[in-house]
């Protein structure tokens, strides 16, 4: 950005909450601007309450002086809501723009019941929420929703989806902004929508992996979904169906979801897991009846769950091939010792040992609060992107 005059408040923001310059100085040096151009914009991002100033640094100068006072951003003037919705479950929280969550719900909720049900009764957990962790709902200055299925990011809108009956093309976006209103009584704010996988691997990758540059995780639970995230930021293919790789024919002719046979989510998934377990007469419904069993040791879920491992590894060994990533991610009902066993078998037996070497396979640190955090994290780099955030600062009138 050096030499950019042009460069604006949101660019002068973007620098700090990167941390690439936090004072004054390394703002001017990052930007080419002058003290008091610098100053007026900083002025700007401070009556927003978008920054505050921190404690002084070092003395950069052997002659000595005032140390410089670093800026930072100002995690506390708003908040973030989010929510992660499986098949037959979800989980709604309140987060802080750096991404701590400060109060959660969770509970039983059906996506097959339709996009206007479940969208209604999110608005109502959000609420809760708000009320729990003692924050207005004035306060939210986004929505972020992680759905399990395929995303189109210009529209909000689900595509398709093989688990989503009724939610093809529906205005997610919309519904969601009037229940939060509806039962709040707060304005409408922005709602950004992604794919579940997409949005674990968000924030899995930026809590846990931010230098990873080729990040993959795949989540297997009643259906099976990747997300990639490279450079940084999500990879989702020309109109968001990257990642979908339960729709990979495997050579089976087992029935998918989808309509069509041999699908890997059809033998491998925590659902296909499920229901081999309930046709040897143990009782399973769920991905999430299958995570219970293998953490109670049941000897044949854990061997499924292995088998389930290698088939999933199969596949992985193309992905891995193709994109060479330095991180491979399981995670969702199925990921636990059984199942990450035989992906290790078979990604290692198929895969060259080239694209392997510098790969570390590792489960979930985030676990069921992964697509809440990049949820939120979505939603606030979307705010705060320089763009966006100049254009909200003249929509405050400063």
């Amino acid at each position: 950005m050096t030499g950019r005059s042009q460069a604006s408040a949101g660019d002068l923001l973007e620098l700090v909450r990167s941390g690439r310059a936090t004072t004054r100085g390394a703002l001017q040096q990052a930007t080419g601007l002058s003290r008091a151009t610098v100053g007026q914009r900083l002025d700007r991002l401070f009556r927003a309450g978008w920054l505050r100033e921190g404690a002084g640094g070092p003395v950069d100068s052997p002659l000595g002086g005032r140390p410089s006072i670093t800026l930072e951003f100002d995690d506390e003037h708003a908040v973030v809501l989010a929510a992660d919705l499986d098949t037959r479950h979800a989980r709604a929280a309140v987060l802080t723009l750096t991404g701590e969550i400060l109060s959660e719900h969770s509970g039983t909720l059906l996506i097959e019941d339709g996009p206007d049900a479940v969208l209604g009764e999110l608005g109502r957990w959000f609420a809760e929420s708000l009320e729990k962790a003692g924050r207005r709902a004035q306060s939210v200055c986004g929505i972020g929703l992680a759905v399990p299925g395929p995303v189109d990011s210009e529209t909000g809108r689900v595509v398709q989806p093989p688990m989503m009956p009724g939610w093809d093309g529906y205005d997610i976006r919309g519904r969601l902004a009037r229940s939060f209103t509806e039962h709040t009584g707060a304005g409408p704010v922005p709602v950004l929508v992604d794919n579940d996988a997409n949005l674990m691997a968000y924030g899995e990758q930026r809590t846990g992996h931010p230098d990873c540059s080729a990040f993959v995780l795949v989540k297997v639970s009643t259906g099976i979904g990747a997300g990639v995230v490279v450079d940084g930021s999500i990879y989702r293919g020309i109109d968001g169906g990257a990642g979908d790789i339960g729709h990979i024919r495997v050579g089976a002719e087992a029935l998918c979801r989808c309509g069509s046979y041999g699908c890997l989510a059809a033998v491998a998934s925590g659902g296909a897991v499920a229901r081999r377990l309930a046709e040897a007469g143990v009782p399973a419904a769920s991905g999430s009846d299958v995570r219970d069993l293998l953490a109670a040791g049941h000897p044949e879920a854990v061997g499924l769950a292995r088998e389930a491992g290698r088939q999933v590894g199969d596949v992985l060994a193309t992905v891995v091939t193709l994109l060479n990533p330095g991180v491979l991610m399981i995670a969702g009902d199925l990921a636990g010792t059984a199942f990450l066993t035989g992906v290790r078998e078979l990604l290692y037996q198929r895969a060259l040992p080239r694209s392997t070497a510098h790969l570390d396979v590792v489960t979930s640190r985030l676990g069921e609060r992964a697509g809440l955090v990049g949820a939120g994290a979505l939603v606030v780099e979307y705010l705060y992107a320089p763009q966006r955030a100049e254009e909200r600062l003249l929509a405050m009138g400063v």
